[in-house]
């Protein structure tokens, strides 16, 4: 038998490369390689990784085609959404499909960079199918991590608004916000906004003690009310434990409420905000008590139809 090319144990490669090293067509269709895409194959015993996914669909697309979407946000080292179908556009009527590649089109391509298409238009693709609370998770981490701005986006959305996903782009900027450290604290600072309670603010410094300041994950500030995402690390880093100790020790000295959220108290989004609004009745909220009505429901329906029909929207605004 033949010795596979040792150039191509360990990645994705074309059936041209594989001419190129001496393997025949019969020789690629035996167990020893698998298929990936057209005219790509891996060697059987290759794992692929995320990256080799990546290349496999760009050995199998034209080359004019590009990332977008979720993938090409994931590249910036976006830890959220799923890795397959890999999401790429291509200008013009090109109809190609094939599996774990999801090849969009559009009659004009966005600019682009070394990978993919820019990131204000990469978000504006990924919000043209995301869920509300999914496109506050993404756009808050693009903002905090520095990758784009809200004018950035605010600007290319504008600027190409019969795009998929411009508009919905443009609604959601009221509900970012660039100082939101992690995913789960973006999501459950929109969990508490759209059951109806305020809005809090993300990583601001209250005072505990007359020289003290603890920063706080959401705070509301007027009611003396801070809410505590605790992740993982915040029970399986000791340093961490021990700081957290003495943080909510401050805080109940200085009469300042707390409520902490674990993941488990996430999935039960209703209770817990239920706990969050009792925390700020005792710090003196006199607002009215969360709804779960239909702004509720939208923040877990697509943006898309948070926002409406394009004909509508175009209608009540008079274009």
């Amino acid at each position: 038998m033949r010795p596979i090319p040792e150039a191509l144990t360990d990645r994705p490669f074309t059936r041209q490369e594989a001419r190129a090293l001496g393997l025949t067509d019969r020789q690629l269709d035996a167990r020893r390689f698998v298929r990936l895409c057209p005219r790509v194959f891996r060697c059987a015993e290759h794992r692929m990784t995320d990256a080799d996914w990546v290349t496999a669909a760009r050995l199998a697309l034209p080359g004019r085609a590009r990332l977008t979407g979720i993938t090409r946000l994931q590249q910036l080292g976006l830890d959220f959404g799923p890795r397959l179908p890999l999401h790429f556009v291509i200008e013009g009527e090109l109809h190609l499909a094939f599996d774990k590649v999801f090849l969009h089109r559009t009659k004009r391509l966005p600019p682009t960079d070394g990978v993919g298409v820019i990131v204000e238009a990469a978000f504006v693709a990924f919000c043209a199918q995301a869920r509300v609370l999914d496109a506050i998770k993404v756009g808050d981490w693009l903002l905090h991590e520095g990758h784009t701005t809200v004018d950035a986006i605010r600007s290319f959305a504008l600027s190409c608004l019969w795009r998929d996903g411009a508009d919905e782009a443009v609604w959601l900027l009221d509900h970012l916000d660039a100082r939101s450290r992690s995913l789960k604290e973006s999501e459950l600072r929109a969990v508490l906004e759209f059951a109806g309670l305020p809005r809090p603010q993300s990583n601001v410094a209250i005072n505990v003690r007359e020289d003290v300041q603890v920063i706080g994950d959401l705070v509301y500030r007027s009611w003396r009310t801070v809410v505590e995402y605790e992740g993982a690390q915040h029970q399986e880093d000791r340093g961490v434990y021990s700081k957290d100790i003495d943080r909510y020790a401050l805080m109940r000295a200085s009469d300042t409420h707390y409520v902490q959220v674990t993941k488990e108290r996430l999935l039960r989004p209703r209770t817990m905000v239920g706990e969050v609004y009792r925390a700020l009745l005792r710090g003196g909220y006199d607002g009215p008590p969360p709804a779960f009505g239909q702004e509720w429901e939208a923040l877990f329906g697509k943006l898309s139809a948070a926002v409406g029909p394009r004909h509508d929207r175009y209608r009540s605004s008079g274009a």
